[in-house]
């Protein structure tokens, strides 16, 4: 399985996840939801461990990637949650699919071999989202001054080019599950803090276990699918994949919920596998 591959299993994963996000973020405490589909998550990988009789012991140098990769992943969908409980989807979508470019400065850091060709096939799919999420909203529906929203998508897409390079990073020595599972614990603990510290609702309400539920195991398996890259050639394309979630879930929307896809919309996904493709070769 190529780190494409995985990217872009992380990415339907995440688009069905985000159809959920979308249809609970007004009727639903958002941070709790945010701590009940980390939790689901976490006992996904827990399983998973024990099912294979693995362990979790991670040399010194991986456990603390793993916690940074945590810190960074509860940040990146902190911002995700709280910019999509704002909107506009045009907005936030193309935002936080802008996170490859970091994650390509971060492989070129630490030694990869990034063409000019590479550049812009990773632009084609930013582009490709991009134009897909800008012509999936025409409501007049009146939406938040869009500068904090700006920041929040901003702030997400960095927390998730930095969970993805950590994550690699420890799960080169550490094993990917437990470097995953221990990620999603320190995510899970200092959420729990922040909802004691702010006393926020700690339930999200009995009707939303269930599409939460199936949230945690779409983003258990999503996350884990993107640090298995670490072992892989071009690990940076397993991110640079998941990033097409945004797009995803506008397709899934139209394909399940008969939500309407424009003509220039078909031609963003076109655009977005098009760069994919050339990647692939």
């Amino acid at each position: 399985m190529t780190s494409l591959t995985l990217g872009l299993i992380a990415a339907l994963c995440w688009g069905l996840h985000d159809i959920t996000i979308r249809y609970l973020s007004k009727s639903v405490p958002l941070l709790a939801a945010l701590l009940f589909v980390l939790l689901v998550g976490a006992t996904f990988q827990i399983g998973v461990l024990l099912a294979l009789q693995d362990g979790i012991a991670l040399p010194a140098r991986a456990f603390w990637l793993s916690i940074a990769a945590g810190v960074a992943f509860l940040v990146a969908s902190l911002g995700l949650y709280f910019a999509f409980e704002r909107g506009p989807v045009r907005l936030v979508a193309p935002a936080i699919a802008s996170y490859p470019i970091l994650s390509m400065i971060f492989a070129a850091w630490f030694g990869a071999s990034i063409t000019a060709l590479d550049a812009l096939a990773v632009g084609l799919i930013i582009a490709g989202v991009s134009a897909v999420a800008y012509f999936s909203d025409d409501s007049d529906a009146r939406y938040p001054p869009m500068g904090p929203t700006l920041v929040l998508s901003l702030i997400s897409a960095a927390g998730f080019a930095c969970t993805f390079k950590l994550g690699q990073l420890a799960a080169v020595s550490g094993g990917e599950i437990a470097t995953t599972l221990v990620a999603r614990l320190t995510a899970l603990l200092l959420l729990g803090i922040i909802i004691l510290a702010a006393r926020q609702p700690k339930y999200p309400g009995t009707r939303a276990l269930l599409p939460l539920g199936v949230m945690g195991l779409l983003d258990g398996v999503a996350l884990l699918s993107v640090i298995s890259a670490a072992s892989l050639p071009r690990p940076e394309f397993a991110a640079v994949a998941a990033s097409t979630f945004g797009m995803l879930t506008i397709v899934l929307a139209w394909a399940f919920l008969k939500e309407r896809m424009r003509v220039v919309q078909w031609l963003g996904c076109l655009l977005a596998f098009s760069g994919i493709a050339y990647l692939a070769l």
